[in-house]
């Protein structure tokens, strides 16, 4: 058994309130560390010219994936401008099983379910804002929100960052470099370990 532990791959996942950096620092570590591939989603959206069937998506029909959620076939699904988007266990087994390492950016209660299914193999990184005022900030600096839809991703992120300590790391995105620096590390010490 311990050998094909071994040969299992890793599962990083990165949570975090929006505007807190984590897409762009998860693009920076998987060019930093090219033995980490990223997460293929489901989805019930049509599929765009040039995309590619488990290489960008698993497109699903909209019963399909219903189908699937009721049978408790994924580790977390949101429901997003009409569509559905989600993480498929199988998938995740079958990947991992290959011994290729993956990065899923999943909101904490997915995060917190994906350990529960995979307990030896996850490592949850929480990417944290310096603090509630330069989240703010930042999400204003964006100006693609809205009062209403700053407030709620504000308020949505206090709920998130309460479960940070559930996490096995947390790493504060203060300046980008040193961040994506830190979490780089991080995730070289996990994959390392047998």
């Amino acid at each position: 058994m311990g050998e094909e532990q071994h040969l299992r791959g890793k599962l990083i996942v990165f949570s975090a309130p929006s505007g807190t950096g984590k897409s762009t620092i998860a693009k920076m570590v998987l060019e930093r560390l090219p033995n980490i591939q990223f997460s293929v989603s489901a989805t019930t959206r049509p599929k765009r010219d040039g995309e590619k069937e488990a290489v960008n998506y698993y497109f699903l029909t909209k019963e399909d994936f219903q189908t699937t959620i009721r049978c408790g076939g994924f580790i977390e699904y949101e429901f997003f401008f009409g569509n559905y988007y989600g993480t498929l266990i199988d998938k995740t087994y079958q990947v991992i099983d290959s011994g290729t390492n993956i990065l899923l950016d999943l909101d904490v209660k997915g995060a917190l379910n994906l350990k529960k299914l995979f307990p030896d193999n996850s490592l949850l990184l929480f990417i944290k804002p310096p603090s509630m005022d330069a989240l703010k900030e930042r999400l204003e600096r964006r100006e693609s929100e809205d009062e209403n839809s700053l407030k709620m991703r504000l308020q949505r992120a206090q709920l998130e960052l309460e479960y940070a300590d559930q996490f096995d790391e947390v790493v504060v995105n203060e300046t980008l470099d040193s961040a994506v620096d830190t979490v780089t590390a991080i995730i070289s010490k996990f994959l390392s370990k047998t």
